[in-house]
């Protein structure tokens, strides 16, 4: 998957799940909670020892799924999400040794950015799909909308992550500069380990039904 067609996936999803799974026994039940919910697409973060077995699950057994490995903060973990199916790759900053990594293994990679000089930065490394995080810390739509503006004409995308919830979607969405929200609401991790794939499909409908 080249990063344009992980950017214009994105773009008709919209929303990715982002979540983090302790237990590699959940991650179907959750694959099949998201797809019949209408996203099918996740983001596993690399913050469980699960997280490569569960990336490595869902690509084998659901290959409809889009799914990426999130908070990738080495050129270790970045190996290990690509040799376990991860079509792409996020991270809450701007490593460029990790944007190296991943670029020599063909892994499209979405570094996280903060600042005007973390864009910056981003920009001198060709990284052009960027997630805002902590969005909502950092300032929120607003925030977003005037750090995104004296950089319009290069053609960044943005994924905020960090704070979006069903409150704030659509607000979020409809900025000119945002490409889709990440969003841990939708799958949290308590839910996950109890099992509530109904309530975590109901509120995956109820996101679309916002957008």
């Amino acid at each position: 998957m080249t990063h344009e067609e992980l950017a214009a996936r994105l773009a008709r999803l919209r929303i990715v799940p982002v979540v983090a799974i302790d237990d590699a026994a959940h991650a179907l039940p959750l694959a099949d909670a998201l797809i019949a919910g209408g996203l099918p697409v996740i983001e596993v973060t690399f913050r469980t020892a699960a997280a490569a077995e569960v990336i490595a699950t869902i690509a084998r057994e659901r290959p409809e799924m889009l799914v990426g490995a999130g908070t990738v903060l080495s050129a270790q973990q970045a190996k290990a999400a690509k040799e376990a199916g991860a079509r792409f790759a996020v991270a809450p900053g701007v490593n460029p040794r990790v944007v190296a990594a991943a670029r020599d293994i063909g892994l499209p990679f979405c570094p996280g950015v903060a600042t005007p000089t973390d864009i910056e930065t981003a920009l001198s490394l060709d990284c052009r799909t960027l997630k805002f995080f902590p969005a909502e810390t950092l300032g929120g739509v607003k925030a977003l909308a005037a750090m995104a503006a004296p950089y319009r004409h290069v053609g960044l995308n943005f994924i905020p992550t960090g704070g979006v919830s069903a409150g704030n979607l659509r607000d979020y969405l409809a900025g000119p500069d945002v490409l889709a929200v990440g969003g841990t609401w939708l799958a949290k991790s308590e839910d996950i380990a109890a099992g509530k794939f109904a309530e975590i499909q109901q509120r995956c409908k109820n996101a679309i039904g916002k957008v």
